[in-house]
C-alpha cells in the first residue's frame, strides 16, 4: 500500500469539483469560509475554476471536470480535498488518468459521491486515500472534533478516534451556511450479536449507493485488493446515502456475489441516510441485517456507526490496518500504516 506524504504548513490543498459545485448564497459562503478558515491554518488553498457553477448537480462536463482532476493529480499538491458529493462523479472516470496519480501520489479525500475516485484509486492502484470530510464541510465556523480529527490525521498524527456523542438526524435549513451539525440524537454502536467486537484488518469505506454502480465494472479492484491482502482480513465499511432497506438487501446480494466478503473480518454500516422502507418490519435494521446476506457471513456486523451521512464521521484512511473496537455502544478505530 502506498501512503502519500502527509501535511505539513504551507503545504498546498487543491480543490476540485468532480461532482456537484455551489450556486446558492449558502453554499457559496460556506465554501469561501472553507478557503479562508484552511489558509487560516497554515495552508495554501487553491480551488476550482468550476467551484461556484452547478448545473443539474454538475459543476461541469464530464471531460471538464475530468481534465481538472488529471491537472491535479501531476500539480505540487500535497492534497486534493474534494469540493463536495452529489450524483453524477461517475461521468468523469472514463476521462480520468489515474497513471498520472500512481506516477505523483497524494492524498485524495472525499466523502459521499466522491467514493467514485476514492474506492477505485485504493483498490486498483493501492494508494491510499481518506473517506472524511469535503471541502464544503471545513466551512462551517466552529469545528466539530471529527473535522479536527480529520486535520490530525492529515498531518500523519494517527490518533485513535472515538465514536462521537451525539449525531444529526435531521438537517436544518442553512441560513449563513456556516452552521455546524444540527446535534439531536445520541450515538449508540450496534452489533448484530449484541456481542462486543474487537478485530483488525485492511479497511475499505465507501458510499454504498456509488459502490453500488461500480461494482463490476473496470473500476472495481475489490477482486484484486481482496486476494492481495487476504492474510490481513478485509474490513468493509458501507455508508448508506439514499438506498431503500430493499434496495440495501440487494445492493448487498450483489457485492456478496462478487466476492465482495471473502476475506471480510467485519463489516461496518453507517446510520441509514433516509432510512426509506416499504415494510414497517425493515423500519427495525436490525432485522433488514437478519434477512441479508450479511447475517450468513459468520463475522461481526457493527452498524449504525458514525460512518454516516448523518454526521458526524470518523476519518478512514482507506487501504490502511485498522484497529476497531466496540463495545457498550461506543466504537474506536486507529490505524497502522503498513
Amino acid at each position: 500500500m502506498i501512503y502519500p506524504k502527509f501535511l505539513k504548513e504551507n503545504d498546498l490543498i487543491e480543490v476540485p469539483a468532480p461532482s456537484a459545485g455551489a450556486n446558492d448564497e449558502a453554499d457559496i459562503n460556506r465554501m469561501k469560509n472553507a478557503k479562508l478558515k484552511l489558509e487560516n491554518l497554515g495552508y495554501k488553498v487553491k480551488v476550482s475554476n468550476n467551484l461556484f457553477h452547478n448545473s443539474i448537480g454538475r459543476s461541469n462536463s464530464a471531460e471538464n471536470r475530468a481534465e481538472e482532476v488529471n491537472k491535479m493529480f501531476e500539480s505540487a499538491s500535497n492534497l486534493i480535498l474534494c469540493a463536495a458529493g452529489g450524483d453524477f462523479l461517475v461521468e468523469i472516470l472514463p476521462y480520468i488518468d489515474f497513471d498520472k496519480l500512481v506516477k505523483n501520489p497524494k492524498w485524495i479525500e472525499g466523502f459521499s459521491d466522491p467514493t467514485g475516485l476514492l474506492f477505485p484509486i485504493t483498490t486498483k492502484y493501492d494508494i491510499a486515500t481518506i473517506y472524511g470530510s469535503n471541502f464544503k464541510s471545513f466551512g462551517m465556523e466552529d469545528y466539530h472534533k471529527s473535522l479536527i480529527d480529520n486535520l490530525e490525521i492529515l498531518k500523519g498524527k494517527l490518533i485513535e478516534q472515538e465514536s462521537y456523542d451525539m449525531y444529526e438526524n435531521e438537517r436544518v435549513q442553512r441560513i449563513t451556511g456556516l452552521e455546524g451539525f444540527n446535534l439531536t440524537d445520541k450515538v449508540e454502536w450496534k452489533t448484530f450479536d449484541n456481542k462486543n467486537v474487537n478485530v483488525t484488518g485492511r479497511i475499505i469505506v465507501g458510499c454504498l449507493d456509488i459502490i453500488s454502480e461500480l461494482a463490476g465494472t473496470k473500476y472495481d479492484g475489490m477482486k484484486d485488493f481482496n486476494y492481495k491482502y487476504k492474510q490481513d482480513g478485509i474490513v468493509i465499511g458501507l455508508d448508506n446515502c439514499e438506498l431503500s432497506k430493499e434496495e440495501f438487501i440487494r445492493t448487498i446480494w450483489k457485492l456478496n456475489e462478487l466476492e465482495y466478503f471473502k476475506y471480510a473480518k467485519c463489516v461496518i454500516i453507517g446510520r441509514n441516510g433516509l432510512d426509506k422502507t416499504y415494510y414497517a418490519e425493515y423500519e427495525d435494521m436490525k432485522k433488514c441485517l437478519e434477512d441479508s446476506v450479511l447475517s450468513k457471513l459468520n463475522i461481526p456486523i457493527i452498524y449504525d456507526a458514525d460512518i454516516s451521512h448523518k454526521g458526524p464521521s470518523l476519518n478512514i484512511i482507506n487501504g490502511a490496518i485498522a484497529h476497531i473496537e466496540c463495545e457498550n455502544g461506543k466504537g474506536k478505530i486507529n490505524f497502522e500504516l503498513r
